[in-house]
């Protein structure tokens, strides 16, 4: 894993991850179970939604444990160094986007941590990673899942 693909958490962020996955394996898996075995003693499994509602959930939630573990197993905290007016993943970037001739701010990072209002990138998205690295006034070019290539210059850096 390069530094760039790190995925860093600011200690905040971190410990609401960490509160969020203590409940979802304590008190919210003990509630599906028990609504589980509620439905169950209603009988006829086949033709019982809330038998199936409180199965689906389980799997959603167990799913979000197991993506809540991977994240703050392998997450940093802090923020990444980096070299003076240099874009790292933990800041806010503007760049000006060539293509359509607009300015764009957004948040270099885990959707966690993003600052209110503002949509986050992952420094591993086509844009986050054209970025990351990039000194104020550098143009770069990334191409969107959609096969669009795109250009844009890299305005502020905060």
């Amino acid at each position: 894993m390069t530094e760039h693909d790190q995925e860093w958490l600011t200690q905040e962020a971190y410990d609401r991850l960490a509160a969020e996955l203590a409940e979802r394996e304590g008190p919210l898996r003990e509630q599906i179970t028990e609504r589980i075995a509620a439905a169950r003693e209603e009988g006829d499994l086949k033709e019982n939604g809330g038998y199936h509602a409180a199965r689906e959930e389980q799997g959603k939630n167990e799913a979000r444990i197991k993506v809540l573990r991977h994240r703050l197993e392998n997450a940093s905290i802090g923020r990444p160094e980096g070299a003076e007016g240099m874009v790292t993943p933990g800041m806010v970037v503007v760049v000006h986007h060539h293509d359509f001739d607009e300015r764009m701010e957004f948040f270099l990072g885990a959707r966690e941590e993003a600052v209110d209002g503002l949509d986050a990138y992952s420094p591993t998205s086509p844009l986050g990673a054209a970025v990351v690295g990039s000194a104020i006034g550098a143009q770069v070019t990334y191409t969107a899942p959609n096969g669009k290539t795109f250009t844009v210059t890299v305005v502020e850096a905060r």
